[in-house]
């Protein structure tokens, strides 16, 4: 409760006798301080114990009264206190504006209580004593700053290093790390279930051209969200309430998302989210490069297992598209083209013309010129399976 007004003689002398006054009497004050804290909320007993906060509280008026006396130059102990105070409390709990309260009771009470034993001792003084009220409340208020400013880094700093916490349990679930104390751990820190109905949404991040992040366009009712950014991609863990299905959850992403993104199947508990954002992460293989959907693995599961295994996937597409390979890059990508539409519009040349702007027969003699460079049959449900599957892979290769 120190301050820098320039003081005359007299009045320091007034002032430095009042505390001195002040100090003899200052378990009492001390017991009248945490009496009022008290009746004013009963957090500050719930928060701080009562021994430990009398002796704290005995320490920080006991410097403050010594900071009033002290002379102009001396080093501000009272700020470097409540500098400590303020990250103290913090770490314990106690709310700001309690503490700040704290801080305003304190000097209110010594205040009274110098002018009480001024009074009391030599009232002739008293007109001199109430120069320095200007100079104690301006101390308080700087300790009440110093104290808030210390409060919030200290906030802030637990804050980022619970987030950090939490990241890095939700990042272990992630990557498949499995025991009972870290599925523990992460179910009390994220405040969910252990056991329960889980999704993991994995959403491909290239071509987000300045868009607000994923996480605070979705919100879904039966649904709860927890995000976790990462390089190329935002990986999302969906817990989902009994109610809600895949079909939900899909058609809210195809809403908030641009795409293209991959959902995994339903699984049961936090400990299968390491299994669930690889299937996700699977799904999410099966768009091509310019995809905006969101995939569901449940209905990719034919491409799926093509993407899986590239080595077979290319062996796949040699075998079958391998006389194809070999035409004109612009010829072939009208034949495979064809394929496409044929197989989107199920089986029907009609549909397929309309889509490709060209009439019903050109994609008849398409798909004949296709059967004969493949030498499969469209009409063999086997053959079907094989060049659906190579089309799949063709168009999911890298290169």
């Amino acid at each position: 409760m120190g301050g820098r007004r320039p003081r005359t003689g007299h009045e320091w002398k007034v002032l430095a006798e009042a505390c001195e006054t002040l100090r003899e009497g200052l378990p009492d004050l001390v017991d009248e301080y945490l009496r009022r804290l008290a009746e004013h909320s009963p957090t500050y007993g719930r928060v701080i114990p009562y021994d430990q906060h009398w002796q704290e509280a005995e320490e920080a008026i006991r410097i403050g009264v010594a900071a009033i006396s002290a002379p102009r130059a001396s080093p501000r102990r009272d700020l470097e206190h409540a500098e400590w105070l303020g990250r103290h409390r913090a770490q314990q709990g106690l709310p700001l504006d309690l503490l700040v309260h704290a801080y305003r009771q304190a000097g209110r009470l010594v205040w009274d209580a110098l002018l009480e034993a001024t009074s009391a001792k030599q009232p002739e003084r008293l007109a001199v004593l109430m120069q320095s009220a200007t100079m104690v409340w301006s101390a308080v208020d700087e300790q009440a700053d110093t104290v808030s400013e210390a409060y919030r880094a200290t906030e802030l700093e637990l804050r980022r290093r619970t987030d950090e916490r939490l990241q890095a349990l939700l990042d272990a679930l992630l990557e498949g790390r499995q025991s009972p104390e870290l599925t523990a751990r992460a179910a009390a820190g994220l405040d969910l279930p252990e056991h329960g109905r889980y999704a993991v949404v994995v959403l491909r991040l290239e071509r987000r051209d300045g868009r607000e992040p994923f996480h605070r366009l979705i919100q879904g009712t039966g649904m709860r969200f927890v995000w976790r950014m990462r390089a190329d991609c935002e990986v999302g863990v969906v817990a989902m309430d009994a109610d809600a299905g895949l079909d939900a959850l899909a058609d809210l992403l195809a809403v908030g998302c641009p795409g293209p993104g991959g959902v995994s199947p339903v699984v049961e508990g936090l400990a299968e989210l390491g299994r669930a954002r690889r299937l996700a992460e699977l799904a999410l293989r099966t768009c091509p490069p310019d995809a905006t959907e969101i995939a569901r693995l449940d209905r990719r599961m034919p491409t799926a297992l093509v993407v899986s295994q590239p080595d077979l996937a290319g062996r796949l597409v040699s075998d079958v598209f391998g006389a194809l390979l070999s035409l004109d890059p612009a010829d072939r990508a009208v034949l495979l083209e064809t394929l496409d539409a044929w197989l989107d519009c199920e089986g029907s040349a009609g549909r397929a013309a309309g889509r490709l702007y060209c009439h019903r027969n050109t994609v008849f003699n398409r798909l004949r010129r296709l059967e004969q460079l493949t030498g499969r049959a469209l009409s063999r449900p086997r053959d079907l399976t094989e060049m659906t599957l190579a089309l799949d892979a063709h168009r999911l290769s890298p290169g």
